[in-house]
């Protein structure tokens, strides 16, 4: 088995898997379309802000992901991809925080008496 990897091949394959993940845009997420801004979609503001900030946090992914695609194919510099990279980890893990909270508040409000 080879020790290296060509550029070609890793490339092909990067971009085989990111075509998986199926979000292309925060609709996907959301389910709701709150295009003109009314607030009728059921959340309001809060709904708008949670979109903004998905919408943002899949940005910054995508960008991590570009930025390693790049560096595989030599054309980024290094420091560009470790700064994408930890952008892309900070935002998971703090998706990631944002969910288990909201989860948490939703057990504890189903837990409350009637």
């Amino acid at each position: 088995m080879p020790d290296s990897i060509s550029a070609n091949l890793a490339s092909n394959a990067y971009s085989r898997t990111s075509n998986l993940s199926g979000i292309d845009s925060i609709k996907d997420i959301a389910g709701k379309d709150d295009s003109d801004g009314s607030g009728e979609s059921g959340g309001g503001v809060f709904l708008n802000m949670v979109k903004d900030g998905l919408s943002q946090s899949i940005d910054t992914v995508k960008r991590g992901e570009q930025m390693s695609a790049a560096a595989v194919t030599g054309e980024a510099d290094l420091t560009d991809v470790v700064q994408a990279v930890t952008a892309a980890e900070l935002q998971v893990q703090t998706v990631t925080a944002i969910r288990d909270r909201m989860i948490s508040a939703y057990q504890e409000i189903m837990r409350m008496p009637i």
